[in-house]
């Protein structure tokens, strides 16, 4: 799906709407809205830690976002936090985050370059690393810049308020953080900084200081967390709710298949450049008796298209309709050997053993739910024993299989 293009946006008021769709909050949109009637240019600013490089779809949101300003005709900057990186972003965090050396955030920082050109074009984004000017600072700019913000007002940050009431200990350099990354609005003049609503506190600092500085304050538009593949929690790796971003395109569209269908909507919301008036289109073909599965296709088309190619996004729907409707089993699925003793091993044991489940007490809930089968055929007995001999495939929900053979 390609982008909306600024030919077709009809005036103001369009690209206010699609800058806010998906949005948490803007602060100020009057002022945003100012600037976008003033014709200029504006320097759209987003900064990254490398600590994480491996992307999933919970963080294309905001690169999404930034896309969206490129093709209304303005500056998009990817700066790289590499000196912020290395003292380690204290936000939403109870204790103090252990700092990258300067190898593991470089060879983070090229990961990321590579991976966000599948989203942003690379004619019109800036590539910044906030070394450049803050290594400049030396002590004494360092020591001018922390004179502009109060310990009150870092105070007045939840993590650090709850940190601070309950004894833990706060170190000092964790207050340098949000204040660099409020310098570095300053030192890019930046006109609008985005970040996820846990950013809060820290793009407003860069909103202060620019005014401290005599620049006009950035606008602020903070973007909501993606939800997972569950609908309750974020998406994250280590939930294993997520869709990696260089996940193969079968895995990606199966995944993005396994949602709800109200969860669809804000995954079509937040991660499709389809435009507004197309999302209220197929909201009412559903509402018309449409099948949802049909509308989730494409989703999940748009997604893998934009990720591998056209080819691979055609290809992994026949493979999922073959799979799934037609109640075929994949040809490459995992295979395991288990050696169980004389006594056999509990169905439970053996679904974990093969990592279809995280735990044994996650595989007791997925028999309950009715979401485990061997050899297609639906099991109940959470109580089950497969004995030596055992040569099957087991299948938990729609797209986790393994071939366990038991010795």
């Amino acid at each position: 799906m390609t982008p909306v293009a600024v030919s077709d946006m009809n005036d103001v008021q369009d690209a206010l709407d699609l800058i806010a769709r998906g949005t948490d909050e803007i602060i100020k949109r009057e002022e945003l809205e100012a600037r976008l009637k003033s014709g200029k240019t504006l320097r759209v600013k987003v900064g990254f830690d490398p600590t994480a490089p491996d992307l999933h779809l919970g963080h294309t949101v905001i690169i999404n976002k930034m896309r969206q300003f490129q093709d209304l005709g303005h500056q998009v900057i990817f700066l790289i936090g590499d000196f912020t990186g290395m003292i380690g972003d204290p936000t939403g965090k109870n204790v103090t985050r252990k700092p990258l050396t300067r190898d593991e955030v470089e060879a983070n920082a090229e990961t990321y370059a590579q991976q966000v050109f599948k989203i942003l074009d690379r004619e019109k984004t800036e590539i910044r690393f906030n070394s450049e000017w803050i290594n400049e600072l030396g002590s004494e700019g360092m020591i001018r810049l922390a004179a502009k913000y109060t310990v009150a007002r870092m105070l007045e940050r939840d993590d650090f308020e709850k940190r601070y009431r309950s004894g833990e200990p706060i170190a000092v350099h964790e207050f340098l953080y949000p204040l660099a990354q409020g310098y570095d609005s300053v030192c890019l003049e930046a006109d609008v900084e985005m970040g996820g609503t846990d950013q809060k506190f820290n793009l407003l600092v860069g909103r202060h200081l620019q005014q401290q500085y005599g620049q006009a304050p950035q606008v602020i538009i903070t973007l909501p967390l993606l939800e997972g593949l569950d609908g309750v929690q974020k998406m994250s790796k280590s939930l294993d709710n997520y869709v990696g971003i260089t996940d193969p395109p079968n895995d990606m569209f199966g995944k993005l298949m396994s949602i709800s269908d109200e969860l669809m909507w804000r995954y079509f919301e937040l991660l499709s450049f389809r435009p507004n008036e197309e999302l209220e289109a197929l909201k009412q073909r559903v509402a018309d008796g449409e099948n949802p599965r049909d509308i989730k296709f494409l989703l999940c088309e748009e997604i893998v298209e934009r990720f591998h190619d056209r080819d691979a996004a055609v290809a992994a729907r026949e493979t999922f309709i073959a799979r799934f409707r037609q109640g075929e089993m994949p040809e490459d699925m995992p295979e395991k050997t288990l050696e169980p003793g004389p006594d056999g091993i509990g169905i439970a044991a053996a679904l974990s053993a093969c990592g279809l489940t995280a735990s044994n007490s996650e595989a007791f809930r997925m028999i309950q739910q009715g979401g485990v089968r061997i050899d297609g055929e639906k099991i109940s007995d959470r109580t089950l024993v497969l004995e030596t001999g055992f040569e099957g495939v087991l299948q938990v929900g729609k797209r986790k299989f393994c071939r366990l053979t038991l010795r």
